[in-house]
């Protein structure tokens, strides 16, 4: 049965505790059972040094009161922990206040400890029970408890940390298997066998006129058949790089045009170390002349620009199509969609909007960085 059929189950009132909750509690409750276990077992044969060795019951009862108090508090303590998580910006707040947190926790745990113990060797025996008695007992015990919570946080913040370390590996292993998609769409887009019969035969048509524009065109067509693999598993580029692969894709492209395409970089020397997530231009200049410049009946235009905006890169694609429509959210904008989210999260943000005095307007922001910030970064983390 999956959670989701549990949380069903729960909503309409046929359960009241979800799985895994159960499983949490089950295994703290078994932790602990093995920790008094090993504590009894080893007070036990310790004492057979002394005179008169403990029973083994009253070792058993001993340990095990200590163990099963801290299981009741143990889901209290990970609580605590996952409500004062321990970052770079705040772990001297959360650990400061654990400080409190512990005292309190183990003078609470220790004076009910000696509650239970003296229902077995006091009241039993008759022995009244004495406030200044459990007091000089709180104050000689007390200092153990704190070093058990604190062990129980630690341990907290080591699973948080590794399932964190875990989450981290799958969305890596995604976004490579995003790029690949998106390597792959290239190609399989890009290099249709229509789309190749018409490059060469505009290279057949050219050696007859040409030679050298032949040449130069079979040249574009090796480089972008290098690039679209040279960078394969890196998940940016710099915005140089990602400008180069699209010149040899556009100049492919004007072959299938010829004099109809158009097409205008403008990104400025000072962002060409900017980093950009790769193959992120290629599925939207594509979506332009699929959607915008083809429908056009005389000259397409297509313009490629690049600024930094603050501390965000922004790069526009613009068409002189007839501008949005329903039909524009294919495959390859979801794609972009996607891997902005899973790189950048929130701080992306991507558009698809009808430019003013006609034609389709893709805006993509992202938060403005070069390999060199990324250096700093990693030195300052070392």
């Amino acid at each position: 049965m999956t959670d989701n059929t549990f949380r069903d189950l729960e909503s309409k009132g046929s359960i009241r505790i979800r799985p895994r909750r159960w499983v949490r509690l089950a295994a703290i409750w078994g932790i602990w059972t093995f920790i008094g276990i090993v504590f009894t077992l080893q007070s036990y044969f310790t004492s057979y040094r002394s005179e008169k060795p403990t029973p083994l019951f009253d070792s058993l009862y001993l340990q095990m009161t200590w163990s099963y108090l801290w299981a009741l508090t143990t889901p209290l303590v990970l609580w605590a922990a996952s409500r004062l998580p321990i970052e770079r910006n705040n772990w001297m707040r959360s650990a400061l206040l654990h400080v409190p947190l512990s005292i309190v926790l183990s003078v609470f745990v220790t004076a009910l400890g000696h509650v239970v113990l003296w229902l077995y060797w006091g009241w039993s025996l008759g022995r009244p029970f004495s406030f200044e008695r459990m007091g000089r007992f709180v104050v000689a015990n007390f200092s153990e408890g704190i070093g058990i919570y604190l062990l129980i946080a630690l341990t907290s913040y080591a699973f948080s940390y590794y399932q964190k370390f875990r989450e981290s590996q799958v969305q890596t292993l995604k976004l490579e298997a995003q790029l690949s998609q998106a390597q792959l769409h290239a190609l399989k887009m890009q290099l249709h066998p229509h789309f190749l019969f018409n490059t060469l035969h505009s290279i057949s048509a050219l050696l007859n006129k040409d030679t050298e524009s032949a040449r130069r065109m079979i040249t574009r067509l090796g480089d972008f058949l290098r690039l679209t693999l040279d960078n394969s598993g890196s998940q940016e580029v710099t915005l140089q790089k990602e400008i180069e692969f699209l010149s040899c894709y556009l100049e492919i492209e004007r072959i299938r045009f010829q004099d109809r395409l158009v097409t205008r970089v403008d990104v400025p020397h000072q962002a060409l170390d900017a980093k950009v997530p790769n193959l992120i231009l290629q599925p939207i200049v594509e979506n332009a002349l699929e959607h915008g410049v083809s429908k056009v009946d005389g000259e397409g235009r297509i313009e490629i620009a690049a600024r930094r905006d603050d501390e965000d890169l922004l790069l526009t694609v613009r068409d002189n199509g007839a501008g949005v429509d329903n039909t524009q959210a294919g495959v390859g904008l979801t794609n972009t969609r996607e891997r902005l989210s899973q790189l950048y999260g929130d701080a992306a943000r991507f558009q698809l909007s009808s430019a003013d005095g006609g034609g389709t307007l893709a805006s993509i922001s992202i938060p403005f960085h070069t390999s060199h910030d990324l250096r700093a970064t990693e030195q300052l983390d070392d």
